[in-house]
């Protein structure tokens, strides 16, 4: 079976973004005031189940963090806005939490649509924050004030094709779904595909039609293609497959680290999961291998009634290495900026961040987690 690895090989950029003068005001909160971190984050809208597991995972660790006296005694205040996943409900939440709330430090939604959004904000571009860890996996330029957690789409589809090549096989089919939030994600895809010279057996794309879906799902069946990629959102991956099971119960269907497994799960059934594998960024949340996954299994079982999941953990994760880069700073400042980690990187939970100058995704890790009949979801 796959094994995890060992290391997160954080590509933790140096941040030159801004150099902000500090005003007289906040050298206040530097003396024991709370902390306000804010987030826009889809809470309610087409990926609110990544949304509200990605701020449980957060949430967790800054309540344990808190209850331990918080950063150099000052606490973490953590708000939260639900942009619903649309462009302008985070633009405007990302100007209340930054002119009404005075968030000193700012994380990100989900998606590359509200990700952009918020970059190209003019009250963002004004106060000169960080956007910190979006679910989001564009390549950004490297002078944009972000910092992501998760390695790039093209990283993710990479090791996926890398999984399959392995196996010999030559030819693909695929399944998307149009929309601003998956665009990116195809994109890398037929980047990978042209690359590799890997064959174009069948496509599917994903409508509101039902009648034009069924038809092309059979279309692709028929074409047997030895694996199918599918980017879509979680809902419509789930009426795929079920449908797709009927003429093709075992070809390999794979996907990306943005879908929520244990959903698609209860939506295609247990039958229709099987032969699936999908590219995970962080390792296994059931899983204690790693003082990280303890610790997050642990903290959700005291601070959270809800199961985990990728996301919860993906969110303990960036919660934790956030404070990580915070305490490097020794907690100055509005935003990450102007700081490098020691060389060789520093340790989170039994993983090591390390800095290097190419990158603004943080985390190259990416492994894979298939469904099989004996032991469901395995990484």
């Amino acid at each position: 079976m796959i094994s995890a690895r060992k290391y997160l090989h954080l590509n933790l950029l140096l941040i030159l973004i801004f150099c902000v003068t500090l005003a007289p005001s906040f050298a206040a909160k530097i003396a024991g005031e709370n902390i306000l971190v804010g987030q826009a984050i889809d809470l309610s809208g087409p990926n609110a189940d990544l949304g509200r597991d990605y701020v449980a995972g957060i949430k967790t660790y800054f309540d344990a963090l808190n209850a331990n006296g918080g950063i150099n005694g000052r606490h973490i205040q953590y708000l939260t806005i639900d942009d619903q996943g649309q462009p302008a409900s985070a633009v405007k939440a990302v100007t209340e939490l930054i002119e009404k709330r005075h968030v000193d430090y700012l994380f990100g939604g989900v998606g590359d649509e509200v990700t952009q959004a918020t970059l190209t904000a003019p009250v963002f571009q004004r106060s000169g924050l960080l956007l910190y860890a979006p679910l989001a996996g564009a390549d950004y330029p490297q002078d944009a004030s972000i910092l992501l957690w998760r390695p790039s789409y093209r990283q993710e589809m990479r090791y996926i094709f890398s999984h399959f090549g392995k196996l010999g096989i030559k030819d693909i089919g695929l399944v998307y779904q149009p929309s601003p939030t998956n665009i990116e994600a195809y994109h890398s895809l037929m980047a990978e595909i042209k690359s590799t010279g890997i064959k174009l057996s069948g496509t599917v794309n994903l409508t509101s039609q039902n009648a034009s879906n069924i038809k092309a799902i059979a279309n692709l069946g028929a074409a047997k293609p030895s694996f199918v990629m599918v980017i879509a959102d979680t809902v419509s991956t789930g009426m795929f497959l079920k449908k797709f099971r009927t003429y093709a119960p075992h070809t390999f269907v794979a996907g990306s680290s943005l879908t929520n497994l244990p959903m698609l799960r209860q939506l295609a059934g247990a039958q229709a999961v099987e032969w699936t594998v999908f590219s995970q960024v962080v390792p296994n949340p059931n899983r204690g291998s790693s003082q990280i996954q303890l610790e997050h299994l642990d903290m959700m079982k005291k601070y959270r009634d809800e199961p985990v999941s990728s996301f919860t953990l993906e969110g303990y994760f960036a919660a934790k290495s956030w404070v990580q880069l915070i305490r490097a700073r020794n907690g100055a400042g509005i935003a990450l900026h102007d700081f490098k980690l020691p060389k060789g990187g520093v340790d989170v939970g039994g993983y090591i961040i390390g800095a290097t100058p190419t990158s603004n995704h943080l985390s190259e890790y990416v492994d894979i987690a298939l469904f099989n009949k004996a032991n469901g979801l395995t990484f």
